[in-house]
């Protein structure tokens, strides 16, 4: 699963590949590991580290907007079983409209 833009386009057909890499590169070491490349949906500590690590700490957005941003982003990746990381990460900050701040 190295080809994180095709997977993005998955879900967003005009995904600037430029964003992905970002993405990706801020991602770094965690994409080694299978594990820790996807994300939990059904795991509520790994989508409160989602919201901590992502939303706050990169985005600048919590409470509320960052909630329904992940809860958006498991609705839209229901049907995939593997989450990646980078996708689940990209659909959280587009749903913010924070893709261009990255």
């Amino acid at each position: 699963m190295t080809d994180y833009l095709a997977d993005v386009q998955k879900y967003d057909s005009g995904a600037d590949e430029a964003i992905v890499n970002k993405i990706v590169r801020h991602l770094g070491i965690a994409l080694r590991n299978r594990d820790s490349s996807l994300v939990s949906a059904s795991d509520p500590k790994e989508l409160e580290r989602v919201k901590e690590k992502w939303c706050e700490k990169k985005l600048g957005i919590s409470g509320a907007d960052a909630d329904s941003a992940i809860d958006a982003t498991v609705k839209a990746m229901s049907a995939d079983r593997s989450k990646s990381r980078v996708t689940f990460y990209y659909l959280v900050a587009k749903n913010l409209g924070k893709l261009q701040t990255l």
